[in-house]
């Protein structure tokens, strides 16, 4: 019988794959920036978007559930649904899956560097091109159109409980949704969680990602004077707030891009042998991820390490901006009274996000220049994860993607957070799934995002195997 629903499923998600590519542009075109106040209307907008396709596809129980946060009082909705129908398996209560995604996005910055309009979605080459595209309104929409070709093959009925969870302010931190599976865990109750915002190692090669870096977001602000001042006045004599935070920044790290802050590597676990040597045999070219990827003369990092030891198990510090002073055209020669840089660090397991930001604050705070006020502090954070491989949930994932790709599945880790997965694993108590279907150059967070077609479609596949695998597990 899941043989049945799931090929009937498989020819329905291929029957309707256009109509499907025409729906996410729809969605697409919704600029749902959670960052942005301006742009609250069109994440709200999103989020009805989301909900209304949900019910309209046959799932039950839909909507918005209002969140808020000590950073976002008035936060963005998430998106729940659910469709609890399922017949027992060998007399035990069938499987719950919880499905998750974001419907929001990044912002599209610098516009002039994007080759197409952001929210414009358009298609060149196999690809569509818009922001969202592939992080994740485009791989949350496989989620979708999955459960949409799974309730059509089983005339309304699905394989296994499923409950969907789709939240606005995964780039700002996920601050709301963390709160709700907190508080309301019964609500998201389920065996295993499934998370589709990642990406394949490489075209063609099906990936779970088993690990993903914490993190913590600060910004630093540095006072000086009362008010803006003249520098031609004042200047030899008055302190300089961005002066101040070159100074304090240029002590967070050497040279070579080791993190000088004290205490800061003490808990870092280092990868096992085993995944060490998976990783040196993945098909990784060093020059081409400079050329292509990156873009620049050189890579940098801790010297010892291989670019994906850099990336996946080693903590960083980055400087992201330094809002204040002048920045309009023309001149105006002024010494700010203010100046924010906003700083974060990926963090790998055993480091905690508490711990790390205490260190990090109280050496900012030692750095401090005279004539200088300094307050440090944090924006959001979300802890490492690495999740264990040896589960029946990642045999029906890997089985699934071999059927639809053909090959053997790799395991990773990925450079980047995403918050709820700690949530999940410390909250539900449930194992989660990374099963991504983005590629390495989709510019994510960058111009020119975009989302190869080819793995929308397999991505949807990929999700309808995996469903029916779990049931008949």
């Amino acid at each position: 019988m899941e043989t049945s629903m799931t090929e009937s499923a498989v020819t329905f998600a291929n029957d309707n794959g256009k109509r499907f590519v025409d729906e996410l542009k729809a969605l697409l075109r919704i600029p749902s920036i959670s960052t942005s106040p301006e742009h609250a209307a069109d994440t709200r907008r999103a989020a009805e978007f989301v909900a209304a396709e949900l019910r309209r596809i046959g799932m039950e129980n839909v909507r918005l559930i209002e969140t808020t946060s000590a950073t976002h009082p008035g936060g963005h909705p998430l998106v729940y649904a659910d469709h609890l129908h399922a017949a027992p398996v060998n007399g035990k209560s069938a499987t719950t899956v919880l499905l998750y995604g974001h419907y929001d996005v990044q912002p599209p910055d610098p516009l002039d560097e994007w080759t197409s309009p952001p929210f414009e979605p358009t298609e060149r080459d196999g690809n569509l091109y818009a922001r969202g595209a592939v992080d994740d309104k485009g791989q949350m929409w496989t989620h979708v159109k999955a459960l949409e070709s799974l309730l059509s093959a089983g005339a309304g009925k699905l394989p296994v409980n499923i409950r969907v969870i789709i939240e606005g302010e995964e780039e700002v931190g996920g601050e709301g949704i963390a709160a709700f599976v907190r508080e309301h865990p019964d609500q998201l109750a389920a065996d295993v969680a499934l998370v589709s915002d990642t990406e394949l190692f490489a075209p063609d090669l099906p990936t779970l990602c088993v690990g993903v870096r914490g993190m913590i977001y600060t910004e630093i602000e540095a006072r000086g004077a009362r008010t803006d001042l003249h520098s031609g006045i004042y200047g030899g004599a008055a302190p300089n707030p961005f002066m101040a935070l070159c100074e304090v920044i240029a002590q967070l790290k050497d040279p070579s891009g080791r993190i000088l802050i004290p205490g800061f590597y003490a808990q870092v676990a280092t990868p096992t042998p085993a995944e060490l040597a998976a990783w040196k045999a993945l098909p990784f070219d060093e020059e081409h991820y400079r050329e292509t990827e990156v873009g620049s003369t050189e890579l940098t990092g801790e010297p010892g390490y291989s670019v994906l030891e850099r990336t996946w198990a080693r903590p960083t510090l980055e400087v992201h901006g330094m809002p204040g002073g002048f920045i309009g055209a023309g001149a105006k020669t002024v010494i700010p009274a203010r100046a924010v840089a906003k700083v974060s660090m990926r963090l790998v397991p055993d480091q905690t996000p508490a711990e790390s930001f205490a260190q990090y604050k109280s050496y900012v705070e030692s750095l401090c220049p005279k004539g200088i006020e300094i307050a440090v502090r944090l924006i959001h954070a979300g802890d490492p994860i690495v999740v264990s491989t040896d589960n029946p949930y990642v045999r029906a994932a890997t089985s699934a993607m071999h059927a639809v790709f053909g090959a053997d599945t790799v395991f990773i880790r990925s450079g980047g957070s995403i918050p709820i997965v700690g949530d999940f694993i410390r909250e539900l108590h449930i194992p989660t799934l990374l099963m991504g279907f983005g590629l390495p150059d989709d510019n994510l967070h960058a111009p020119n995002e975009k989302f190869h077609l080819a793995n929308f479609h397999r991505g949807i596949e990929s999700v309808i195997r995996f469903l029916t695998n779990v049931a008949a597990s």
